[in-house]
């Protein structure tokens, strides 16, 4: 049996993710497909345009068969926490033989040999990686030059070709391959050159527009554009969601609670935080008083060292109580459950063999996690579970549900406590 695990946010779904699934099913011709998905918020620090459950279905609709949550404690951090995060529910499955990614180059090779430095982390590499940081570069950018150095004078490969990692996929794709390396995981790892607009691209680029963009076009109500850069099934969901009053919701629509988080504490207060280092506790301290909005803050916080999407998961972090004990112990131990957000009827298949199989507990519906830990800890293949970040993981994306709905526009829906009252999606195809 052969199962296709890919890794998605569909914010929302789009013509080049469609293109994507299909070319990994090409590639692996999988048995069934298993999707690990992020929740309501974002691996870019943002709030899903809308909500999970909505967007569980455009992916069930448009060819997965079971969609698993990435946990919202890797779901909004860096590229190395989220793709840990992701490789290990895959991993934990213990049924995904293949996982299938998109990226810039589609040099699978060339990433493989930069996460094995990575992970193996000689000592000439970890010096100028050291030198790099002191000079003031993010991390991505110091790697990233370390490792051509690194290249360069081993005579690896052509330290012209470490360019790659410069780009958004392949930066996560390579973060897969090392997490793969690091849990010694025997799922094959393949990658699919991207099509179409970088995934940051602003503008409109027809039906290959990026996701960034097509929030745009939501953004400026122009819904042609939208119509024209998603798949029909992913417009009439987002039609239903708007209509209904249930998105879409923007960073923007955040900015007071999050502006009014950061007034009232100290900082002594962020230093809680995952993340508030290297002078950013003092400088959002700072700034949060002078600040008109978050986005104001935020730039008032950036330096050259700071990319802007760290500082705005970073502003999220507050609002959901996203303590860094938490952070660093998930960082450890890893995800503690699969949610299954949905399926379809050739997915309940898959989920059989999963019950089976698994590693990390399955919770089907939400409002019974407890029970799910307490009769899971009396089988010795989940033993290894931790109690206490079980729970702690698991509130941590019940409360990022419930912040994410205060924004909706209908005040019913606004009210109605999602991840309790509502099970997992089904289509009964």
């Amino acid at each position: 049996m052969r199962v296709l695990g890919v890794i998605v946010e569909y914010n929302p779904l789009h013509h080049g993710h469609l293109y994507h699934l299909n070319k990994a099913k090409e590639l692996v011709q999988p048995d069934y497909t298993l999707a690990v998905m992020s929740g309501n918020f974002t691996q870019r620090g943002e709030p899903a345009v809308v909500d999970k459950f909505a967007r569980t279905e455009m992916a069930l609709r448009s060819g997965i068969d079971v969609v698993v949550e990435l946990p919202t404690v890797f779901a909004i951090q860096d590229a190395g926490g989220f793709a840990f995060g992701a490789v290990a529910i895959l991993h934990n499955t213990h049924v995904v033989t293949d996982v299938v990614f998109g990226s810039e180059s589609g040099k699978i090779d060339i990433l493989k040999k930069i996460a094995e430095i990575i992970v193996e982390e000689p000592e000439d590499y970890v010096e100028y990686l050291h030198q790099e940081l002191k000079k003031g570069l993010s991390f991505p950018n110091a790697r990233r030059v370390a490792i051509m150095r690194y290249v360069e004078k081993k005579r690896i490969l052509d330290p012209t070709l470490v360019d790659i990692i410069a780009r958004s996929n392949d930066i996560l794709g390579l973060e897969y391959l090392v997490s793969a390396y690091r849990l010694k995981t025997s799922m094959k790892f393949h990658t699919i050159r991207r099509i179409g607009a970088d995934y940051t691209e602003q503008h409109h680029r027809g039906k290959y527009s990026s996701a960034t963009a097509i929030r745009n076009s939501i953004k400026s109500q122009d819904m042609e554009k939208v119509k024209e850069a998603v798949p029909s099934q992913t417009f009439e969901i987002l039609m239903r969601e708007f209509r209904e009053g249930r998105g879409p919701i923007f960073y923007e629509d955040l900015s007071v609670l999050i502006l009014a988080t950061f007034r009232a504490l100290k900082r002594s207060d962020l230093s809680d935080y995952a993340g508030f280092n290297e002078g950013l506790d003092e400088r959002f301290a700072k700034y949060a008083p002078r600040s008109r909005d978050a986005l104001d803050l935020l730039e008032k916080v950036k330096t050259k060292r700071f990319t802007f999407s760290r500082l705005r998961r970073l502003s999220l972090y507050p609002i959901l109580m996203m303590r860094k004990d938490l952070v660093n112990s998930s960082n450890k131990k890893g995800p503690q459950y699969l949610r299954i957000l949905g399926f379809t009827k050739k997915g309940r298949k898959l989920l059989a063999i999963i019950r089976e199989k698994a590693l990390l507990p399955h919770v089907t519906n939400a409002s019974q996690y407890i029970q799910v830990l307490k009769k899971s800890l009396k089988k010795e293949r989940f033993m290894h579970i931790d109690p206490s970040l079980f729970i702690e993981q698991f509130e941590l994306d019940v409360r990022a549900t419930n912040i994410h709905s205060v924004f909706f526009r209908s005040e019913e829906h606004r009210s109605y406590e999602r991840d309790m009252r509502l099970g997992p999606v089904i289509i009964q195809k």
